[in-house]
């Protein structure tokens, strides 16, 4: 379980097909001061989606990754030298700052178009089809991680502005048109449109 706020950025080191287990992918990422406590079983989100640690040598943190985590989120398009989003998950008696983020992306949407502005800048994401239902105005949405307020939705597109604050601590710092970025809509939502 996770709110969405980013604690800080991490450094992809490795990433190597994984020959000696079931899993697909395998990735080294430099948590920095991040992994600090940090045990092999525990779950970190990196551009949102929620990893177990497998292996930890001072900073640097190996997660696995299966097809299916490969085919939902977009950190098969991760390079090394990229850089992540860090969230560790929350532990009992942690402030609730975002949304309920659970790690579990829904799918890779597309920024369209980033606008900066002096105090903020707004990005238009192209949401997938069969995600848009779930994304309404003034909803919460986690994109690559941050817990984000929808600000417009036109069709399947909508649109959230960021502080920057937010941009100086995550890798949005670092996006373009064109990128694709992991999105998670709101559990909540997916909750009441099933019982409809």
């Amino acid at each position: 379980m996770f709110t969405g706020i980013v604690e800080g950025m991490g450094r992809v080191l490795k990433i190597q097909k994984n020959t000696n287990r079931k899993s697909a992918i395998k990735m080294t990422v430099d948590l920095g001061k991040h992994a600090k406590g940090l045990k092999i079983g525990q779950s970190v989100a990196l551009n949102g989606v929620c990893l177990t640690v497998t292996g930890i040598a001072k900073s640097k943190c190996n997660f696995e990754m299966i097809d299916e985590t490969m085919k939902k989120t977009d950190l098969g398009n991760l390079r090394e030298g990229g850089i992540v989003n860090i969230e560790r998950s929350l532990k009992v008696g942690d402030r609730m700052e975002g949304h309920f983020v659970l790690g579990h992306v829904d799918g890779v949407g597309t920024i369209k178009k980033i606008e900066a502005k002096p105090k903020e800048v707004k990005v238009w994401l192209e949401i997938p089809k069969h995600l848009s239902r779930f994304v309404v105005q003034k909803g919460s949405i986690a994109v690559d991680g941050i817990s984000l307020t929808v600000v417009d939705v036109k069709k399947n597109l909508a649109s959230v502005c960021l502080i920057p604050h937010t941009v100086d601590v995550t890798n949005f710092q670092t996006r373009k048109a064109g990128d694709k970025v992991n999105i998670e809509t709101d559990i909540l939502g997916k909750y009441l449109l099933k019982q409809e």
